[in-house]
């Protein structure tokens, strides 16, 4: 699988087998996010898989470059002792690129993302271009570095939710901007004629009737002035054996015409891309204020 950022498929965790829905449950528990930055002059993204496993949580930092071509890629298993703090050294466009960590005192919710106590820090030249996490002070310290002036911009983010009817997150539609309660609402059970609800900070702003005709579709939406492209596949709730995903897709972007430039008059069909659960969803060329969110929901039974 090749996902929004080109190395997702090999530092995420690979779909799992529907068969088994615990199985699945505990392989698919990441968020992965993607960084668009420069690096020696060439347009690259910095992808960071977070993971929950049953040993503990795990990271992976991967580089791609504009060609969905994966310059370098570490793993980090912070359950391991010896890894909850370190740095080692990578090599893109034959220059040295030092990913720094310390999660020795990170704090986790039930998701495999930390919320505080921790920074990752990827430095270039003793400059670091991407800093994440609430230790900031401690991060420059042990880099011995500056923060760079073209620091790296937040585009895109996958996550796998979990629920019955209801299905939750927190999320950003451009950098920077302000977090918002994103809830997906369906319930497929016994229901002859499924509904679909999106509610962002209790408001409902998308409703979709007649779910079995429109398990594809897309759907235009504003968050905070800005139009934002909702993209849905429920196909697996609906036709699939028990274990199956829903697929949601949230873009924001200048460009994003492009995304719908080979997309057919039909109102409800969707690119043939968006129908293959979700791969290669972000243009990394795409330059914009938004980005992309891409949502597996799995509901547990």
């Amino acid at each position: 699988m090749r996902d929004f950022p080109s190395c997702f498929g090999e530092n995420g965790v690979q779909v799992a087998d529907s068969s088994s829905s615990s199985a699945a449950r505990n392989a698919q528990n990441l968020v992965a996010c993607s960084y668009q930055c420069r690096l020696k002059g060439h347009c690259c993204l910095i992808t960071l898989t977070w993971s929950k496993h049953m040993m503990g949580q795990g990271l992976s930092v991967g580089i791609d470059d504009s060609s969905n071509h994966c310059l370098c890629k570490v793993d980090v298993k912070p359950w391991l002792f010896s890894k909850r703090k370190g740095c080692k050294s990578l090599e893109a466009y034959s220059s040295k690129v030092d990913l720094y960590w310390d999660l020795s005192a990170a704090k986790f919710g039930s998701g495999p993302e930390p919320s505080e106590g921790f920074y990752v820090a990827v430095v270039v030249d003793k400059h670091i271009i991407l800093l994440l996490g609430d230790m900031r002070k401690e991060a420059l310290k042990k880099t011995n570095a500056t923060l760079s002036t073209s620091s790296a911009t937040f585009v895109g983010k996958r996550e796998h939710i979990y629920g019955k009817k209801v299905f939750a997150t927190k999320a950003q539609f451009f950098d920077g901007g302000q977090v918002h309660a994103v809830v997906i609402e369906c319930d497929t059970t016994g229901v002859n004629d499924p509904c679909l609800l999106l509610r962002v900070d209790s408001k409902t702003v998308m409703q979709i009737k007649r779910l079995r005709w429109k398990f594809r579709g897309n759907h235009t939406i504003l968050v905070d002035g800005l139009a934002v492209e909702v993209l849905w596949d429920v196909h697996d709730w609906l036709f699939a054996s028990p274990g199956g995903d829903a697929v949601f897709m949230f873009k924001t972007c200048l460009s994003a015409e492009k995304l719908w430039s080979n997309q057919s008059s039909e109102p409800n069909s969707l690119p043939w891309s968006f129908s293959q659960r979700g791969e290669r969803f972000l243009d990394s060329k795409c330059q914009g204020i938004g980005l992309s969110l891409i949502l597996h929901a799995w509901k547990n039974e």
